[in-house]
C-alpha cells in the first residue's frame, strides 16, 4: 500500500512539462513534495481519511511558474501611493491630491502614482482632457500647505517621456527656480508665461533620473516601505501561478537585505534567487569586493529552498550621468531595484575576467550586443572553463546564427522578455533583416537544444503574457507579426515559464516540471492554456497556487 497523502488534486489536465509526456490526470503531495502523479485510479491509492481532496473538475494543472526575470518587488511599491488610473481630466487628479490634503498633517510629502493607465502609462497627460498636466497654481489651490508631486512614469514601464508635476511649496523645497539648470541630460523645466517654473517637468531619459538630480528633496522609498512594498508583491505574483523568481538583473545591496528580512520573518512565500547589483566604481574596488566580500555569491551560491543568492550582475552600455546620479544617492534606487551601471565593452570585460577568476557566476543584459559578450566569454574560456558555470545572458534581442553554437558551447543560459521586446517595444524592430527571425529567435535556440527561459520584467506581471507573446509575436502599433518563423507553439512556450527556469538556478531536479520527489510548486489555471484562444492566453490566472504543498493563493 502506498504511504499517505496530505492533498490529492484529480480529474484534471496536468501538464506536467516533462518533455515528451502525455498529460496526467492527477496529482498526490505529501509534505513539501509531490509523490505521484498519473491517472485518478493511480492517486486513489494515495488517500486515507485525512487526505485533502481538490476536485479540478477539467481544470489544467501546470508546475509553479518561474518567472526569469520577475522585478517582483516592484509591484507592491505601487500599491503604496494613490493611483490616478481614474483620472480622465485634471479635476479627477486634484480630487486625489485633495483627499491626501484631508488624511495627511500640513506640511508633509503627497506623492502619487503617474497619471495614465497602468502598468504602461502609455500617453501620461494625453489621457487627460485637457491633454496636460496639472501645474504649480491648479495643484497650489487644493494643497497649499503640502508639498505635492506627481511623478512621471519609470520608463522600463511604458514609453518616455515621463511628465512630472509639483506645487509651488514642492518646487521650494526642490530649491527649483526659473534659474535652475539640470546637472544631467534629458530633464526638461517647463516655464509659464512669467518665465517661473509652471510645475512640470518633463523626461526623456528611460530610466528616470529627475529625484536622482533636481528634486532630490523628494521622500524616497525607505526600507520599510520596500519591505510592504514586497509583502503586497507576493500575493500578486502567486495570483498567475507563479511560485519562483529568478532576478538576474541583479539586487542592491537594500533590495537583497529587504527580501533577508521578509525571510528572516518566516513570510517568503515565494521561491527566490537574487544575484548581486554591485555598487563599484572601478576595477581596483571590483577586485576587492570580489576577493573579500563576495565569497557567500562565489559558485552556485549560498541560501535555502527560499531565498539564494549567487554570481554578479554585469552591466554593458548604459549612461555615466545616470549611474553617478544613481551612486551619490544609494541606498536609494528608485523604481529599479538594482545599481545602474555605465561601462564600455573594455571594462565590461575586465570586470568578466575578475569574477571569473573569482569563480563568481556572470549575469548580463545584452539586447544587441550578444556577439560582443560572447567575444568575451570566448576569451576567458580558454583561461578559466565556463562549461558548467551556466552564466546567464539575459534580455536577448538580435542573435546571428554563428552565436547559437557558442552559446552551446559555452554553456550559457538564455532568458528572454518576450512581453517587452516584441509587443511593447517591437516598433523600431519591424524592418529587421529576414522578416525579424533573427531577433528573439526562441525558437531557434530551443531546437538547438538551448534551455530558453523567459520573464515579465514586472510589465505586467503575468508569465502568460510572455506565453502569449512567444505564441503570437504581434507589435502592438501595427498589430504586424516580427519574426513569424520564430513563433513557439503553446507547450513550447510554457515551457520557458515552466521547466527552462529551473536550470537557471541549478534546480532542474527539484523544480520545473511535475515529478515525485520534486517540490509541491503548482498552480491550477482558469482555463486550458492549449486551447484557448490567443488572446484569452494572455489573461489567463491562477484559480489556486501552492509552494512546496501549501496554498499560497485563492482566487477570490
Amino acid at each position: 500500500m502506498s504511504a499517505a497523502a496530505d492533498l490529492v488534486l484529480t480529474g484534471g489536465q496536468v501538464l506536467t512539462m516533462v518533455p515528451g509526456a502525455a498529460p496526467a490526470q492527477a496529482v498526490a503531495i505529501a509534505g513539501e513534495h509531490i509523490v505521484a502523479v498519473g491517472s485518478d485510479v493511480d492517486i486513489a491509492r494515495w488517500q486515507r481519511p485525512h487526505t485533502r481532496h481538490i476536485a479540478l473538475a477539467g481544470r489544467t494543472v501546470l508546475p509553479g511558474l518561474i518567472d526569469a526575470h520577475a522585478h517582483m518587488e516592484r509591484e507592491g511599491l505601487k500599491t503604496l501611493r494613490p493611483s490616478l488610473a481614474h483620472a480622465r481630466c485634471i479635476a479627477d487628479v486634484l480630487a486625489v491630491v485633495r483627499q491626501e490634503v484631508e488624511r495627511l498633517p500640513k506640511g508633509q510629502w503627497i506623492l502619487t502614482m503617474p497619471v495614465g493607465q497602468p502598468p504602461f502609462y502609455f500617453g501620461g497627460p494625453e489621457t487627460l482632457a485637457e491633454k496636460r498636466m496639472p501645474d504649480r497654481h491648479e495643484l497650489d489651490a487644493v494643497a497649499p500647505d503640502h508639498p505635492v508631486y506627481i511623478p512621471g512614469l519609470f520608463g522600463n514601464w511604458g514609453v518616455p517621456p515621463g511628465h512630472s508635476a509639483l506645487n509651488s511649496l514642492a518646487l521650494q523645497r526642490n530649491h527649483i527656480t526659473a534659474d535652475t539648470c539640470p546637472d544631467c541630460g534629458g530633464l526638461s523645466i517647463e516655464r509659464g508665461a512669467d518665465g517661473a517654473p509652471s510645475g512640470v517637468i518633463v523626461e526623456t531619459n528611460k530610466r528616470p533620473l529627475v529625484e536622482f538630480s533636481i528634486l532630490t528633496q523628494v521622500p524616497a522609498f525607505g526600507f520599510a516601505d520596500r519591505l510592504e512594498g514586497l509583502r503586497r508583491s507576493l500575493p500578486l505574483y502567486h495570483a498567475f501561478g507563479t511560485t519562483s523568481v529568478y532576478e538576474g538583473h541583479g539586487s542592491a545591496p537594500e533590495t537583497i537585505a529587504v527580501y533577508r528580512a521578509l525571510w528572516e520573518e518566516g513570510g517568503l512565500s515565494m521561491r527566490t534567487r537574487l544575484c548581486v547589483s554591485p555598487t563599484w566604481d572601478n576595477a581596483a574596488e571590483a577586485q576587492r569586493a570580489m576577493r573579500d566580500w563576495l565569497a557567500f555569491a562565489r559558485g552556485r551560491g549560498t541560501g535555502d529552498p527560499w531565498l539564494a543568492i549567487g554570481g554578479v550582475f554585469i552591466g554593458l552600455g548604459g549612461q555615466p550621468a545616470t549611474a553617478r546620479a544613481v551612486r551619490r544617492a544609494l541606498p536609494n534606487t528608485g523604481w529599479a531595484g538594482f545599481v545602474e551601471w555605465a561601462n564600455r565593452i573594455e571594462d565590461f570585460s575586465d570586470y568578466a575576467w575578475l569574477a571569473a577568476e573569482h569563480d563568481l557566476r556572470v549575469h548580463c543584459v545584452v539586447v544587441d550586443r550578444l556577439s560582443e559578450v560572447l567575444d568575451v566569454f570566448d576569451a576567458i574560456d580558454a583561461r578559466f572553463p565556463l562549461a558548467g558555470r551556466r552564466w546567464v545572458v539575459e534580455h536577448i534581442g538580435r542573435v546571428q546564427p554563428a552565436d547559437i553554437p557558442r552559446l552551446l558551447r559555452l554553456g550559457l543560459q538564455v532568458t528572454t522578455i518576450p512581453f517587452y521586446m516584441l509587443w511593447k517595444n517591437g516598433a523600431s524592430r519591424l524592418d529587421e533583416a529576414t522578416d525579424g527571425d533573427g531577433f528573439l529567435p526562441q525558437r531557434a535556440l530551443l531546437e538547438a537544444g538551448i534551455d530558453v527561459a523567459a520573464g515579465s520584467d514586472n510589465i505586467p506581471v503575468s508569465p502568460f503574457s510572455a506565453v502569449w507573446a512567444s505564441v503570437v509575436r504581434q507589435e502592438r502599433t501595427t498589430g504586424r507579426i516580427l519574426g513569424a518563423g520564430q513563433r513557439l507553439d503553446r507547450l513550447q512556450a510554457l515551457q520557458t515559464v515552466t521547466r527552462n527556469g529551473a536550470f537557471l538556478s541549478f534546480e532542474e531536479d527539484r523544480k520545473g516540471t511535475l515529478e515525485a520527489g520534486k517540490w509541491a510548486d503548482l498552480a491550477v489555471l482558469d482555463a486550458d492554456p492549449l486551447t484557448v484562444t490567443d488572446d484569452a492566453l494572455a489573461l489567463l490566472q491562477a484559480e489556486r497556487t501552492f509552494v512546496a504543498g501549501r496554498e499560497v493563493y485563492v482566487k477570490p
